[in-house]
């Protein structure tokens, strides 16, 4: 009975020793895979449209940003033009006597403030009108003397008032002779003394003329030198036909590298055989604004709602299509665009970008080549 109770006992364990080793062998095979801890592989979209890329990489891609601007604006056309002085704003200055040139105090390209000395003239007139002066100052002063003489005779009763009114008059007549004598020798900047008189700038300019040297006579029907206006100028180009009625007076236009004028007049009849009328603009001074230049004047019109300015590199071609990257959160979206007219290194974009966005202005190379490899 001992034995049969231990036989037993002995099976019952080895079928409990059996169940628990196929447990754990089922448990074992159902457990779930332990998760992968390493990232998605560089290029792989983080969210549809985005290109995954990480502050660390955009600093070693030496990705730059630039804000896009709402476009009150847009370029129509850049044609060829010549910066000139407006009619009204270029000045002779003549010789008013006629003399020998003493010293000549400025050159052709000069710039001037107004009053500014030019030449020294040495003229015989002006010396003899000083010696003029000098004699109708000494008359005035036998005038005046004589007539307060005689004006004090009159109130004495001593001699006839008539007498002293007479001596008045030739004192005024003599103060008369010398104001006019002095204002033309100081409207001349002449002194009577030496003899010569200063040419001065009537206007602040640039000096555009200077026929004029040490030594060579002038007489007073010259003008030796020319002097355009400082603060104005204009720009006259040649507009297209196709916007002859499209470009109107106070349109902004812009003349490289970034003067900012304004459209004056729009010419009314077509030239034949250029087919484009005349387009006259008004400019500020500048250093890149000289009298004579040939250049290139951009015309702007009212730019389309909604659109935007963007510097010309944050444009690329992908798939022959324009397009742009925006900074977005996670890395850069890639976004098609209509483009609209460049100028001075922008570009108008008529549609995807909204005002305000950061736009990839440098790197580009490296996002597109990213875009293109998936």
């Amino acid at each position: 009975m001992f034995n049969r109770n231990h036989v037993l006992a002995g099976v019952g364990a080895v079928g409990l020793t059996l169940v628990g080793l196929w447990w754990i062998t089922t448990r074992a095979g159902t457990a779930p895979p332990a998760p992968n801890p390493s990232p998605p592989a560089a290029g792989r979209m983080a969210a549809p449209g985005i290109l995954p890329v990480s502050a660390e990489q955009t600093a070693k891609l030496g990705i730059r940003l630039a804000s896009a601007d709402a476009a009150d604006e847009a370029p129509l056309a850049t044609v060829p033009a010549v910066i000139a002085p407006p009619a009204n704003a270029r000045v002779a200055v003549a010789a008013t006597f006629p003399g020998v040139v003493m010293r000549t105090l400025v050159v052709e390209g000069d710039a001037v403030r107004q009053g500014q000395p030019l030449a020294i003239i040495s003229s015989r007139e002006v010396l003899a009108m000083g010696a003029d002066l000098t004699r109708a100052n000494a008359r005035l002063g036998v005038a005046q003397s004589s007539a307060a003489r005689l004006s004090q005779l009159a109130r004495e009763g001593v001699i006839a008032g008539a007498r002293a009114d007479e001596a008045n008059a030739l004192a005024a007549e003599a103060h008369a002779d010398v104001s006019e004598k002095a204002r033309i020798l100081e409207m001349v900047n002449g002194r009577g003394g030496s003899g010569t008189y200063t040419l001065t700038a009537p206007i602040a300019g640039r000096v555009t003329r200077a026929d004029i040297q040490a030594g060579n006579p002038v007489d007073g029907a010259s003008a030796p030198y020319v002097i355009d206006a400082a603060d104005r100028y204009e720009v006259v180009g040649q507009l297209p036909e196709r916007l002859a009625g499209a470009v109107t007076p106070g349109m902004s236009v812009r003349v490289d590298p970034g003067v900012v004028g304004r459209i004056v007049a729009v010419g009314s009849t077509i030239d034949p055989a250029t087919r484009s009328v005349s387009l006259k603009a008004e400019l500020p001074a500048g250093a890149d604004v000289i009298a004579g230049r040939a250049t290139h004047v951009t015309v702007f019109g009212q730019a389309p709602e909604g659109a935007v300015t963007v510097p010309a590199s944050a444009v690329s071609t992908i798939d022959g299509k324009a397009a742009v990257f925006v900074a977005s959160r996670g890395g850069f979206a890639l976004r098609q665009v209509v483009t609209g007219a460049a100028a001075a290194g922008r570009m108008v974009l008529l549609s995807g970008v909204r005002p305000g966005e950061q736009v990839v202005i440098q790197g580009t190379s490296a996002l597109k080549a990213l875009a293109l490899s998936r």
